[in-house]
């Protein structure tokens, strides 16, 4: 059966079609509204933006989701998780102190902003879910214990999971440290020394301290590396990648029976996908990049699975914009996150999430 897909596409003559407007309005039309019970802790999962970034998610967008919340009768509360990289995020202090410089503040969210596996990641519970690849998996303490959760979702390509979407919001988004490296652990990055400078871009972002430069060249302690990939963007030449063939299948499986048990439990869960900005790289870079097609709106459903899946069809859909990352697959209807990371394969998260019941890929577009 399909799950519907509602939909508010970017253009606005009148109050009525600002997009902070269209957030309120597509809440209402997805019924957002009964998944909240009387006081209920309701967490709305989002991603604040590394220190540099400034594609992430917009604060005035989530003030719009927490007075619906709170309109429902539900106590709402924003939050995140800490990162496996080190950067502006990797403990809470840092990144409470990023959210504010991005304007998550409580004056204008309405709602506190709490970091959900705590001060160190350490605050997690094992959420048990029987998969292929996990019998249990680390969720965030605070997101376990919220009974509802909105998520909503900056949508964007990803150099690993080849989109980043709402699934890759539960999955990496509500997991600890010691979760993020579960998910990523047995990717192996890879050095082309055809093409290194040893420039040291890669050591400043890894955060296991696995890269050093040895006589001039890059070299890489697989005892200590995680696999978390955050040299890959970082490196100025594109001479490290991991090895695909081998390793892509099992990391985005993983990845995704995590978003299974992000919402385990839950009486509800909401999803918005905000298909603005489109960039080539996930929000946890410092810098945001140009967009790879134009604006195309703000999706709501149910359902992670058909929310992705219906993203990744109305991004495809668009014309790329030339100049940009986006190489190949420019034209309407081609593959626009494989045109930018070629190596990658996305629809992994949604023949998987819909083989282990995290939602189906079937969906019914409505438009507003």
């Amino acid at each position: 059966m399909a799950s519907t897909v509602y939909f508010a596409r970017m253009k606005a003559g009148s109050a009525d079609e600002s997009a902070v407007t269209r957030v309120r309005q597509l809440f209402d039309e997805a019924q957002f509204g009964t998944l909240i019970e009387a006081d209920a802790l309701t967490a709305i999962k989002l991603h604040v933006g590394e220190r540099g970034n400034d594609s992430h998610l917009r604060p005035e967008f989530v003030r719009q989701v927490v007075e619906r919340v709170k309109a429902s009768g539900g106590k709402p509360f924003v939050t995140d998780t800490n990162t496996l990289y080190s950067g502006s995020r990797h403990n809470a202090v840092d990144h409470l102190a990023t959210a504010l410089e991005h304007g998550f503040d409580y004056a204008v969210l309405g709602a506190p902003l709490i970091i959900s596996d705590g001060l160190v990641s350490d605050h997690y519970q094992d959420v048990r879910i029987d998969k292929k690849h996990f019998e249990t998996v680390k969720i965030a303490g605070d997101v376990v214990s919220a009974q509802s959760m909105i998520v909503m979702t900056h949508f964007k390509a990803h150099a690993m999971a080849g989109f980043g979407g709402a699934i890759k919001n539960l999955a990496m988004g509500c997991a600890p440290s010691a979760g993020k490296t579960d998910q990523h652990k047995g990717m192996t990055p890879i050095v082309d020394m055809q093409w290194c400078i040893a420039c040291g871009e890669c050591l400043e972002a890894c955060p296991q301290s696995a890269i050093t430069i040895e006589g001039g060249a890059v070299r890489i302690d697989y005892d200590l590396c995680v696999g978390c990939g955050e040299c890959i963007p970082m490196c100025t030449t594109s001479s490290i990648g991991f090895d695909w063939e081998k390793d892509l299948q099992r990391f985005v499986e993983k990845l995704t029976e995590y978003a299974f048990g992000a919402i385990a439990g839950k009486r509800g869960v909401g999803y918005l996908n905000f298909l603005l900005q489109i960039t080539p790289d996930c929000d946890c870079v410092p810098f945001s990049d140009a967009p790879i097609v134009p604006d195309v709106g703000i999706l709501a459903s149910l359902d992670p699975v058909a929310i992705d899946a219906a993203s990744v069809d109305l991004v495809n859909a668009q014309q790329g914009i030339s100049g940009t990352r986006l190489v190949t697959n420019l034209e309407p209807g081609e593959d626009k996150f494989k045109g930018v990371w070629s190596e990658t394969e996305g629809s992994i998260q949604i023949k998987y999430g819909e083989e282990i019941g995290l939602g189906t890929s079937s969906y019914e577009l409505v438009e507003l």
